[in-house]
């Protein structure tokens, strides 16, 4: 008899343990290297609205901004580790990782518009692109914008010749580095989080970086000088660990893609808008003179900059350059 009662109690116990468990949310750890106050930073906080109401309490995302848990060498590393599970990086991250082809978001002027940009990252070639992170333990999930790039230093920058000498703050692409050198300026790899204090010890002298980014890291109160030359882009593509991805019950994965699918349009939305804001925030600051290219200025980067698709295309691939080229044509582009 006392076996029974003592054989009872521990299936009850253990049947409470299993509905506890069952009952404890899915933790989706997000990662991110930029102020919360950031494009991305809003974004992955909309997302975690989202995705904690679509899944009614049985996800609870958890936000890690500003380099608070892995920085930028670090974090596609913890994410194929499964140490994290969620990351939005951007998208000159993935050259290093052995995907040359995201490098081409890199080539200088190849998105002549927001139109072109949107018709390649929401269509196949951006399709085709995140499945390439497949055997990387990587499951791609969406872009997010966040702006094109502008060039800072502590001298005018109103042609390319002034770049000339500089050393110059990139991420890791190879891309980046022969824009840099095809300008005769010296590149330097660094990780977001240590770019502020690099600025101000003048181990480089300047950097690219969409508005938001210069104003939330407050880039400003180190660079005199900021020419509005959106010569590059700064994408992002939100990504998962591939098996946790793959684990997770189907009914959740399709709310989370939902809730993914509404952040976007929300990140792409507000990108421009913060961008904006961000830099009439400079402007107001008054420790940062921004420049305004004429047409004749914006001719000759053009054409200084040009050369870099042709030196690139072998190692990212001339077809998907080609294609790129094609999207930007049916907008009206050559």
């Amino acid at each position: 008899m006392k076996i029974r009662k003592s054989l009872f109690f521990s299936i009850a116990a253990m049947l409470l343990q299993v509905s506890a468990f069952a009952q404890s949310p899915i933790v989706i750890k997000f990662s991110h290297v930029v102020a919360s106050d950031a494009p991305k930073g809003q974004a992955a906080q909309r997302f975690k609205e989202l995705a904690e109401k679509a899944t009614h309490g049985r996800v609870k995302v958890e936000l890690y901004p500003n380099s608070t848990l892995y920085k930028d060498k670090e974090e596609l590393e913890a994410l194929q580790l499964g140490a994290v599970q969620m990351l939005a990086p951007s998208l000159a991250k993935f050259g290093p990782l052995g995907i040359k082809e995201f490098e081409v978001f890199d080539i200088p002027y190849i998105f002549p518009s927001k139109d072109v940009l949107y018709s390649v990252t929401q269509g196949p070639i951006g399709k085709d692109l995140l499945k390439k992170l497949e055997p990387k333990g990587i499951t791609g999930l969406s872009f997010w914008d966040n702006g094109f790039k502008d060039f800072s230093a502590n001298k005018p920058i109103h042609l390319p010749s002034d770049i000339k000498g500089l050393r110059l703050r990139i991420q890791s692409s190879k891309v980046l580095d022969t824009q840099m050198r095809v300008l005769g300026a010296t590149p330097q790899v660094l990780a977001f989080s240590e770019v502020y204090q690099a600025l101000r010890s003048s181990f480089v002298d300047g950097t690219e970086n969409p508005p938001s980014n210069l104003y939330t890291q407050k880039m400003y109160e180190v660079q005199k000088h900021m020419t509005i030359t959106n010569h590059g882009y700064l994408g992002y593509a939100v990504i998962v660990n591939k098996k946790f991805w793959d684990g997770l019950p189907g009914d959740i994965r399709d709310e989370l893609n939902q809730a993914m699918a509404e952040a976007t349009m929300y990140a792409n939305t507000i990108a421009q808008q913060e961008n904006d804001k961000a830099l009439a925030a400079v402007k107001k600051t008054g420790k940062t003179k921004v420049y305004v290219l004429n047409d004749q200025e914006k001719a000759a980067w053009r054409k200084a900059l040009l050369p870099v698709q042709k030196e690139v295309e072998q190692r990212i691939g001339k077809d998907l350059v080609a294609n790129i080229n094609k999207e930007a044509a049916k907008f009206g582009y050559d």
